[in-house]
């Protein structure tokens, strides 16, 4: 049987760091990038003795991050000792919620080639993170960095919706924009702050029963996702043809040879022993709490874009795109705020920024100039000191260099030629030079004008006024 005889159901477990100033237990600071053990005490080290307090900003996050996904918010609650041992979790448990989340029944709406769709969200809760082991390269051991330890969390945990890759692929970067949008969360992939667990089974088109699954763990980038569901669809499907079982266990995908590893059996949830933190006391929440949290949501990804099909015109594509993150959407509204032009700002947001951004393996939030910038070289060009093609030129000098782009077109020399007597001394240069065109433009061939201003646009090395040029090609030739 061929894969399309199989039909995928996909999970995931997402774990979200949230930008809180310190832990959840304690007051270590939570930034990244600090010599290894430095923001912890005895609370995150586990020292005997030392008591967790429940930092009341880590709940606030957490609900808003359930109301922004259509949730539930459960008003009582309470947090639960996850037990199992591994050398970066100093207490041997880890402090997270079982029975009681704080937040359940939601929903997340993606698009696809059927239409809208929901995927849906089992829970969200709250719970701390563990250490980081940082391994020698020649194999001499491992160091533990317990900075990490104790960072909030929060767990988003979706139904078994998705079917296919791509489903699975929209699915997470419409929630990553969603808790970028709420400031819940950097979702800083690369820094570990978002990262997700994959569930993942196959079985026969029209089967009621789900296959036996497997999860892949911690996994932090969208491509790593991508190429690992893949391949571990094929592996189920050919083992299962292959007249196979499929064991529940935790695999690990290994980047360079893009294949899965097993690492142990997949627990269920009576292996971690969970029963109620004796530490701390319950979670107990207020109607009024809850709505003051929902009446100061932020605009969400999904109301931002419509509002710029509407305000702004931009097509829905165009809207998705530049909504899908808070960064470039912000960014292209304090550009637009200035210069009046949304159009031209969406176009090279999606179309030279966005293709330097890709060759150069960015995020939109390095993006080294500021709205401010991007306004003023749209301006430039509307005023006709530049042409659009100095203007891309001058782009890839600002991501290179981020000056102003008006002290970059000084400097480079580049201000567009439109002295009409200049401009026609390169035309009557070109057309002299050209005359097979020249003839073909007479004769009806509109495709000659365009190679004739290109020659001119060569001569001026891109700075002649290009409707200038088109203009006096054609008052010449066809007067």
């Amino acid at each position: 049987m061929a894969r399309e005889d199989y039909e995928t159901v996909i999970g995931l477990e997402v774990h979200a760091e949230l930008s809180t100033k310190t832990k959840i237990f304690c007051s270590c600071p939570t930034e990244f990038g600090g010599k290894p053990n430095t923001h912890c005490c005895p609370v995150c080290m586990a020292m005997p003795g030392a008591l967790p307090v429940l930092n009341e900003k880590v709940v606030e996050y957490a609900v808003k991050a359930g109301l922004a996904t259509g949730c539930e918010i459960e008003k009582d609650s309470k947090n639960d000792r996850k037990n199992y041992f591994y050398p970066d979790l100093p207490k041997s448990y880890q402090i997270s919620q079982f029975d009681k989340p704080l937040c359940k029944n939601g929903y997340v709406e993606i698009d696809t080639d059927e239409g809208r769709k929901k995927i849906g969200i089992t829970r969200i809760h709250i719970e701390e993170d563990a250490g980081k082991l940082n391994h020698d390269d020649f194999g001499r051991g491992s160091l533990v960095d317990l900075n990490r330890a104790g960072v909030p969390l929060i767990e988003i945990v979706s139904e078994p919706d998705m079917r296919s890759v791509q489903e699975a692929d929209k699915y997470l970067k419409k929630l990553k924009s969603i808790l970028e949008y709420i400031e819940v969360s950097d979702c800083k992939m690369q820094e570990g702050s978002l990262r997700a667990d994959v569930n993942i089974s196959v079985r026969k088109k029209g089967a009621k029963e789900f296959g036996t699954r497997t999860e892949m763990k911690n996994m932090n980038s969208f491509k790593s996702i991508t190429r690992a569901l893949e391949y571990e669809i094929e592996r189920q499907i050919e083992v299962v043809e292959n007249g196979g079982k499929i064991e529940q266990e935790t695999l690990r995908w290994d980047e360079v040879s893009g294949k899965t590893f097993s690492m142990r059996d997949k627990e269920d949830a009576q292996d971690y022993r969970y029963f109620p933190e004796p530490d701390l006391v319950a979670i107990r929440l207020s109607d009024e709490y809850i709505q003051n949290i929902k009446d100061n949501l932020p605009e969400l990804p999904e109301s931002r874009k419509e509002r710029y099909i509407e305000e702004y015109k931009l097509t829905q594509k165009e809207a998705r795109t530049i909504t899908a993150s808070k960064y470039l959407s912000d960014f292209f509204e304090k550009s637009v705020a200035i210069c009046k032009n949304p159009k031209a700002v969406c176009n090279w947001l999606l179309s030279d920024v966005a293709r330097i951004i890709n060759e150069k393996e960015l995020e939109d939030s390095e993006i080294p100039f500021t709205p401010e910038d991007m306004a003023e070289l749209i301006s430039l060009i509307e005023k006709g000191t530049i042409s659009s093609k100095i203007a891309k030129d001058v782009l890839e000098i600002m991501f290179e260099n981020p000056e102003k782009p008006s002290k970059i077109i000084e400097e480079k020399g580049l201000v567009q030629i439109s002295d009409e007597g200049a401009i026609r001394a390169v035309v009557e240069k070109i057309i002299e030079q050209n005359p097979q065109s020249v003839s073909d433009l007479k004769g009806g061939r509109d495709r000659a004008l365009g190679y004739l201003v290109g020659q001119a646009m060569k001569e001026t090395k891109g700075k002649a006024n290009p409707q200038m040029l088109n203009e006096m090609f054609k008052e010449i030739i066809l007067k």
